[in-house]
Order: C-alpha cells, then sequence, then structure tokens
C-alpha cells in the first residue's frame, strides 16, 4: 500500500503558507516544505519564510536545517521528503507537502533517479570558464538548449545546479527523464493559481514589504558572518541582487524594481513547471476567497474517512 500525501503548490506569493498551516491544524498533521530556500538558517525575509509565531503552530520539517554555505539538491530533498512521509504514515498522520520548487515536488511524486554520473573535472572546468566569461545567463541557454524542461526548473543565476544539469544531459546521466505511469504515492495535489495581474500585485506588495522588514540587513548580517556571496543560497532571488546593491552596482530603487520583476518571472516559470503535472487540481485563490473556504474544499475532496 502506498504513504498517503497531501501536497499544497503553487507559485511564489499564491498564499501556500497561511493554507498549509489551517490545513494542518485541520488534520491534526505535521507541514513538510517543499521550497529550496527554506532550509537555510538565518535566510528569513528573503525567502519569506514563515514567521516563529506560524512555524510554532504547527511542526515544521525541511525548514532552518542548513548553514547558507551548505548544499542541497532535489536528489537529497528527495530522500529527505520521503524518508519523512513514511515516518508520518506510521504514525497514522496525514503528511502536508506544502512549497513551490517544482523539480522538487515532482522528483519526490514521480520518483525521479538522480544517479549521479562520474564527474567530469575538465567539463567542469570547461563550463566554469564559459560562464565566468559570458556569464550565467549565456550558460543557462546551454543547458536550455540541451533540456528545456530540467532548464524550467532551475533558476538562471544558480550556477552550481546549472552546471550539474549540463553535466548529467551531456553524460547521458543524472537527473532521469524516466519516470512511472502512476505517482510514487496516494496523493492528492492541489495547485494555487491567481489572475496574473493580481499575482503580480501581490509579488510587488510582498517585495516592497521585505525590504522594509530589513532585506538588506539581513543580507549584511550574513555577508558579515562569513557567508561567501558565490555560496548558492546567496544567488537566489532577492540575496544577488540585494548584493549588487550593497557593492554600488545599483541603486535601493533600482534594486527593489530587480527583485520585483525577477521574482515575477520566477512564478512564471512555475506555472510553465506545473503545466507538466497533469495530476494538479487547481484552486482559484482571489480577492474573493479565503483560507478558510479553500481548506475545507480541500478536505472535501480528500480520501473518504
Amino acid at each position: 500500500m502506498k504513504n498517503k500525501l497531501l501536497v499544497i503548490l503553487g507559485p511564489t506569493a499564491a498564499g501556500k503558507s497561511k493554507l498549509g498551516i489551517l490545513l494542518a491544524q485541520k488534520l491534526g498533521t505535521q507541514i513538510i516544505s517543499g521550497d529550496s530556500m527554506l532550509v537555510y538558517r538565518g535566510m528569513d525575509i528573503g525567502t519569506a519564510k514563515p514567521g516563529a509565531d506560524e512555524l510554532n503552530l504547527v511542526r515544521h520539517h525541511l525548514i532552518d536545517i542548513l548553514r547558507p554555505d551548505e548544499n542541497f539538491n532535489a536528489a537529497l530533498f528527495q530522500k529527505e521528503a520521503a524518508r519523512i512521509i513514511t515516518e508520518l504514515n506510521s504514525r497514522k498522520l496525514f503528511p502536508l507537502l506544502v512549497g513551490g520548487t517544482g523539480l522538487y515536488i515532482r522528483s519526490l511524486l514521480e520518483g525521479y533517479d538522480f544517479s549521479a554520473p562520474e564527474a567530469d573535472p575538465a567539463l567542469r572546468a570547461r563550463l566554469e570558464s564559459f560562464a565566468d566569461r559570458f556569464g550565467d545567463e549565456a550558460l543557462f541557454a546551454r543547458l536550455r538548449a540541451l533540456s528545456p524542461e530540467i532548464a524550467s526548473g532551475i533558476h538562471p543565476n544558480n550556477r552550481r545546479r546549472v552546471i550539474r544539469a549540463i553535466e548529467a544531459a551531456t553524460l547521458g546521466k543524472g537527473i532521469s527523464r524516466e519516470k512511472q505511469r502512476e505517482l510514487v504515492y496516494d496523493a492528492r495535489v492541489f495547485g494555487l493559481y491567481m489572475d496574473r495581474d493580481f499575482l503580480y500585485a501581490k509579488i510587488n506588495e510582498r517585495v516592497e514589504n521585505m525590504f522594509a522588514a530589513g532585506l538588506v540587513g539581513e543580507v549584511l548580517r550574513l555577508l558579515d558572518a562569513g557567508v561567501d556571496r558565490r555560496a548558492a543560497a546567496m544567488r537566489g532571488i532577492g540575496y544577488k541582487e540585494v548584493i549588487e546593491y550593497i557593492d554600488g552596482a545599483c541603486t535601493l530603487p533600482e534594486c527593489m524594481r530587480l527583485v520585483a520583476r525577477n521574482t515575477r518571472r520566477f512564478a512564471k516559470r512555475q506555472l510553465t513547471w506545473y503545466r507538466r503535472m497533469p495530476y494538479i487540481k487547481w484552486l482559484k485563490a482571489d480577492k474573493s476567497s479565503d483560507c478558510e473556504k479553500l481548506a475545507n474544499i480541500i478536505c472535501e475532496n480528500l480520501w473518504n474517512g
């Protein structure tokens, strides 16, 4: 018998965290984070991490488990999430996966094979040199030409992951495109969506609130603590642009504009990724809907009993 799993996904700023906490309270269960950035300690504002009060309402897994200079990837997520899902099912709890990192969630549900190819130092060195010379966007374009599907789940600024994906595609191994016809879990997957203008307005508001809450100070504290600005986590949206502002490459208003623009583009890529997951049941989250209403709809669509 397959382990049960409930999934709430959607683009950034769609309200997943708030809905997830309410659902977890209704179901008496725990939340597994499906967000690639929430694993890092000290990266709270720029990742829109749930606050301490929210985290205390429900037990959360895979949040604040690593330093910002440590590596995390889809294969590690798949392994850790699977362990937690099994443990919660054994206790008759209903695991609730909440997040927006499409590659992480899809790899878990569809059982991607992440058996890594043998490292090719010469290829990696060439790719690093290419990125240093032509930039991360040019490197990302090479990945997109090799595998548009994998590229859609990776941020162009995440050089480490882009290089790993190019290596895997070039060597013919790595992230497997072989997926089972059935999902690995007895899963119900719900996605939140909004009209584009409404979503973009929420993203712009979120970015303004992040800066008002002290995003620049958060980045400065991380740098002062010795976190390498080249670390993968520091290449995330919000952190990379603020580092450019700190370095004098742009003004604060321009930095805020770039963060908002890049976040909107990220949301668009998230939705592109989700379109390849036909088992998602979509729920519209707009001004007229609230978490209580959405939570009740989801509960009504779960397993009998």
